[in-house]
């Protein structure tokens, strides 16, 4: 087997800001292979991307999230403690309590909250000239999942809490202001995250946990401990910020609809068939998240190398969804492909990919489906509107990736 070839580059970090989501998968076309060495900020590190390669990072047990994400980053997403840095049992036991809270009717109750609160936004935005819906979407997702999750958000509250979440999403792609500006309102987050759980504690309860926020208060380690406070406020904004940036999705819901209007007529036609194909088509085409790391916790063997442990391995992912090996005409948006998908958890990654116990593949997976599914039938059946003249670029170096507007439309009537 071919080895694996080392790039040119001494040190690619600037070239992996320049071409951001598109970066692994240009240099991969380049030595026309599926893997390269080279080094990210001085560090050595194995690129790699495709169905094989996520096989391959995604065996149980071979690689751990510890030390893998620069810091800026890991601070802005997960910060110390949080399940995505645990491995082995322990990080299986935390996963169990996530994936407690992502049963049918707890998603039902969260989808049922979305909608209420965009319905309610209804009349507001018919009064206006325009509104901005990634903006407006971050707003009501930030609602609905803290009143989901037992949090009691007063209206006086919403628009700076969801500043906080979102600027937190922002900045953990970016090098500099974007990305200090999410650390600095990440810390004042934390700081009412910790007031809740203290709230809550403070309570004696013989009861059953009910709400998410009182399960993550009360929920023990595998040693038996309770999670410090400061843990528990941590896993409690990763219960809340990746909600909040399922807005993201629900603008590229938009945009796909006013791309390919064909889809819009052809869910209002058979909803049954192609709203879930279309949903995981939005998924697989737009940009979500980019790469993940991991270094190896045991030697290991694949592509005819040896990988020692400790090596750092970056997984593209946007990438994998973009490779033609497993996607026909990946450069087109093609919700019917769902319709024949074989369900591999290796080719289709938009929220990282592998096992959820086992592994670590999004807890919030579920949720995001439900509510990319609500948004789309609220889109074509709940209201009509008019897209304005607008800048619908998006930036692929730039990640998070958007479209540039954030999509504004206008003339918005409640058509159910």
């Amino acid at each position: 087997m071919q080895s694996i070839p080392r790039d040119d580059t001494f040190d690619v970090s600037l070239a992996l800001l320049k071409d951001g989501y598109r970066f692994i998968s240009r240099r991969c076309a380049q030595h026309n292979t599926d893997a390269f060495h080279t080094r990210i900020m001085l560090r050595p590190v194995t690129c790699v991307m495709g169905e094989d390669a996520a096989r391959m990072f995604y065996e149980p047990g071979r690689f751990t999230r510890k030390m893998a994400m620069p810091p800026m980053t890991l601070m802005s997403l997960q910060d110390t403690g949080s399940v995505m840095t645990l491995d082995g049992a322990a990080h299986e036991h935390r996963k169990k309590m996530f994936m407690s809270l992502m049963g049918p009717d707890s998603l039902g109750e969260i989808v049922s909250l979305f909608e209420r609160y965009w319905r309610d936004r209804l009349s507001v935005w018919a009064q206006r000239p325009g509104i901005t819906l990634h903006h407006e979407s971050e707003e009501i997702i930030c609602r609905a999942v803290c009143e989901w999750a037992g949090i009691a958000l007063p209206d006086a509250e919403v628009r700076d809490r969801t500043r906080e979440l979102s600027a937190m999403i922002e900045g953990a792609g970016a090098i500099g202001p974007r990305n200090w500006k999410g650390l600095a309102l990440r810390a004042r987050t934390e700081r009412w995250a910790r007031d809740l759980i203290d709230q809550v504690r403070a309570v004696p309860s013989s009861e059953e946990p009910d709400r998410p926020i009182e399960i993550l208060a009360r929920h023990r380690a595998s040693n038996g401990e309770l999670l410090s406070t400061k843990v528990a406020a941590v896993e409690l904004l990763n219960l809340l910020r990746p909600t909040v940036a399922v807005a993201r999705y629900v603008t590229f819901i938009a945009l796909a609809l006013h791309r390919h209007p064909e889809y819009r007529d052809k869910l209002l036609q058979d909803e049954e068939r192609w709203l879930k194909p279309f949903v995981q088509e939005v998924r697989r085409f737009y940009p979500f998240f980019p790469i993940i790391a991991g270094n190896a916790t045991q030697a290991f063997d694949w592509h005819g190398e040896h990988f020692s442990k400790g090596s750092w391995v970056v997984l593209d992912i946007y990438g994998t969804n973009h490779d033609p090996r497993s996607w026909d005409q990946p450069t087109r948006f093609l919700p019917e492909r769902f319709e024949q998908w074989d369900e591999s958890p290796h080719n289709f990654l938009p929220q990282g990919g592998g096992e959820f116990l086992s592994g670590h593949r999004c807890a919030g997976e579920w949720m995001t489906i439900e509510l990319m599914k609500s948004a789309t039938r609220l889109l074509t059946k709940g209201m009509s509107y008019e897209v304005v003249p607008q800048d619908l670029s998006i930036d692929m170096s730039r990640m998070p990736a958007i479209p540039e507007s954030r999509f504004i439309i206008r003339q918005i009537k409640r058509t159910d």
